[in-house]
C-alpha cells in the first residue's frame, strides 16, 4: 500500500515518497483557465497548504511530479513563472513591529533566491521591488501564492493591536493590487474572510470561491477519491475491525463525511480520514487539534447553543464574512468548520443556506466541549454517562435516568445554578444530542409547544422539563406530566413512544416517565 500522506503538506515530498495523492489537478486546471485573482477560505488542516504547494509546483514547471495525473499532458511545461509564496505560520506576527520586520527579511530570502538584492526596508516596498524585478528579470509575470493570509489578524482578534496589525496587513497586500501587470497568477487561503475589513477592499478584485460550486471539492475527499484513493486501506481496515467493507464505509462516512460549500457536493475531513485509516480506530482526531474554547464560552455567555443543537436558515450575507473584533457566532463557527452547508434554497434572488453540524466527529466532540463549559462535567466522562442514559431511556428506567440526572448536575457550581429554565433546557438538549437523537425543541401541535422532541430509530421521546426554586420536583414533573397529556404533544407521532417529565429544583433533580405506542 502507498504510504499515507499524514503531516505531509509539500506536493513534491508527498509525490516523491510513495504517498496517496488524490489527484485535484482537474480542478486546479480549470481554476487556471477561469481567472487569475482567487481566494479560498477551508477550516484549518483541510488541505489549504497542499494545494498551494501544488500550484507552486505547477507554476515552476516541474513537470514530472505530475506524470500519471489529469493535468500533465494539458499544461504548457515550456513557461516556468517566478513564484513567491508566503506562509503566514512562518512569519512573526505577535506585534506589528515584529511582523514588519519578518516579513520584509522573508521577502529578502525569496529575493535571493532569484539573484535579487532588494534596496528598499520596508515590507510593502519589498514586496513591490521584488514583483517588479522578477518580472524585469525572467520575462514571466510572477506567481503570488500567500496560505493562511488570515493568520496575523486572528492572532490579535481579542487584543489592543488588532487595529495596527490590520492597518499593516492592508498596506502589505494593497500592493498586489498596484502590481497587476506584473503578476500572472494570485491564490489565497485562509480560514476566515473578514467582511467589511480593508484587506480585502485592498484586494477588490479577488474572485472568492469558497462557496462556487465548481470548486466546492478542491479540499477534503468527495465519496469516489476516498473508495478509489484508499481501495487497499479500507479493506485492510475492514478486516482488522472485522467489518464488511459496505459497513466501513457507512461508519466513515457518519464521522467523518459531510462538510459541503455548495450543499450538494459533500467532503470528508481529510485529516481525520488519514488519522482513522494509519490508527483503525475511530475518533475526534480534527476536533481535538484546536478546540475553538473563546467560541464555546462565547456560546454559553450569550445561551446560543440553539446554534449547534438545530439546523440554522441564514442569509448568503452571513457567511461571506465576519468583521472583527464584533464576532457572531454563526459565521465564525462555519467558517472554521463546525457548521457545514445541509442545502441551498435558491427560491428568489437571495439564496438561503441551511446550516448545520456536518458528521458525528464534530457532533460528539462539540457537544462534549459545550457540555462541560454549561455544567462543567469533566469531559473524560461524558462518553460512558452517555451510553449509560441511552440504554436507561431506552428500557424506560425513572430511577436510573433520575440518578444519571444528578451526576451530570452535581458538577455544576453553585453560582452557576440559574433561576430560570432555559439553562437546563439547554444542557438536557445537548444531552440528547450526544444519545444520538434528532433534536425539535419548543415543538408546536395545535395546542402547543412540547419543550423538546427527540427522535431516533424507532423510538420518539416527548420532553417537558420544569424547573422552580421552592416547589418540589413530584409536583413539577406531575405538572409536566399533566401538560404532555393535556396538550397531546404525541398526536403527531407513531410508533414507540416515550413521555419524559424533567424536574429541576434548586440541586434536586427528578424524571418520570411513560411509554405509550401509537
Amino acid at each position: 500500500m502507498k504510504n499515507l500522506p499524514i503531516g505531509t503538506q509539500s506536493f513534491e515530498v508527498l509525490r516523491n515518497t510513495g504517498c496517496v495523492y488524490v489527484d485535484k489537478t482537474e480542478t486546479i486546471y480549470r481554476m487556471t483557465q477561469m481567472g487569475r485573482v482567487y481566494f479560498l477560505a477551508r477550516p484549518r488542516r483541510f488541505g489549504k497548504s497542499l494545494l498551494i504547494s501544488t500550484l507552486e509546483a505547477l507554476f515552476k514547471g516541474q513537470k514530472t511530479l505530475f506524470e500519471g495525473l489529469y493535468i500533465h499532458d494539458k499544461w504548457d511545461w515550456s513557461k516556468q513563472y517566478p513564484t513567491v509564496r508566503i506562509d503566514w505560520t512562518l512569519i512573526d506576527h505577535s506585534t506589528p513591529e515584529k511582523m514588519e520586520t519578518s516579513i520584509a527579511s522573508y521577502l529578502k530570502e525569496c529575493a535571493q533566491k532569484y539573484q535579487i538584492v532588494l534596496t528598499t526596508t520596508s515590507a510593502p516596498d519589498r514586496f513591490r521591488e521584488l514583483l517588479t524585478a522578477l518580472h524585469e528579470k525572467t520575462g514571466q509575470k510572477a506567481v503570488v501564492l500567500i496560505d493562511e493570509y488570515d493568520k496575523p489578524v486572528t492572532s490579535h482578534l481579542f487584543d489592543d493591536q488588532l487595529d495596527a496589525v490590520r492597518r499593516a496587513v492592508h498596506d502589505f497586500y494593497q500592493i498586489l493590487k498596484g502590481s497587476d501587470e506584473h503578476l500572472q497568477f494570485v491564490f489565497l487561503t485562509g480560514v476566515s474572510k473578514f467582511s467589511g475589513l480593508s484587506v480585502f477592499s485592498a484586494l477588490n478584485h479577488l474572485n472568492d470561491i469558497t462557496l462556487y460550486e465548481p470548486f466546492a471539492s478542491i479540499c477534503g475527499y468527495t465519496q469516489q477519491e476516498l473508495e478509489y484513493n484508499f481501495s487497499e486501506y479500507l479493506d485492510d481496515t475492514a478486516a482488522h475491525l472485522d467489518m464488511t467493507k459496505e459497513a466501513l464505509l457507512d461508519d466513515i462516512r457518519y464521522w467523518y463525511d459531510g462538510y459541503t460549500w455548495d450543499g450538494k457536493t459533500p467532503v470528508y475531513n481529510p485529516f481525520s480520514t488519514l488519522l482513522f485509516f494509519y490508527n483503525r480506530r475511530f475518533t475526534t482526531y480534527w476536533f481535538d487539534t484546536g478546540t475553538p474554547t473563546f467560541l464555546i464560552d462565547a456560546i454559553q455567555r450569550r445561551n446560543r447553543a440553539d446554534i449547534v443543537l438545530e439546523p440554522l436558515t441564514v442569509s448568503d450575507t452571513v457567511l461571506k464574512g465576519y468583521n472583527p473584533p464584533d464576532i457572531d457566532e454563526v459565521p465564525l463557527l462555519f467558517q472554521t468548520g463546525y457548521l457545514t452547508i445541509k442545502q441551498i434554497e435558491r427560491d428568489d434572488e437571495t439564496p438561503l443556506y441551511t446550516l448545520g453540524i456536518p458528521n458525528l466527529e464534530v457532533n460528539r466532540a462539540f457537544l462534549s466541549s459545550l457540555l462541560e463549559t454549561y455544567g462543567k462535567y469533566p469531559g473524560y466522562q461524558v462518553d460512558s454517562l452517555r451510553r449509560t442514559m441511552e440504554r436507561q431511556i431506552n428500557h424506560c428506567d425513572e430511577a436510573g435516568f433520575a440518578s444519571s440526572l444528578e451526576v451530570m448536575t452535581a458538577t455544576v457550581p453553585y453560582e452557576l445554578h440559574r433561576t430560570d429554565e432555559a439553562y437546563y433546557h439547554t444542557m438536557m438538549l445537548i444531552w440528547m444530542r450526544l444519545l444520538g437523537f434528532r433534536i425539535h425543541g419548543e415543538t408546536p401541535n395545535n395546542r402547543g409547544r412540547a419543550d423538546a422532541v427527540w427522535e431516533q430509530s424507532g423510538l420518539t421521546v416527548i420532553a417537558e422539563i420544569k424547573y422552580h426554586a421552592e416547589k418540589k420536583t413530584d409536583v413539577l414533573l406531575e405538572e409536566a406530566m399533566t401538560q404532555i397529556h393535556d396538550r397531546r404533544y404525541y398526536n403527531s407521532y407513531t410508533g414507540r413512544i416515550i413521555l419524559l417529565g424533567i424536574a429541576f429544583s434548586g440541586k434536586d433533580v427528578g424524571c418520570r416517565m411513560e411509554e405509550m405506542r401509537i
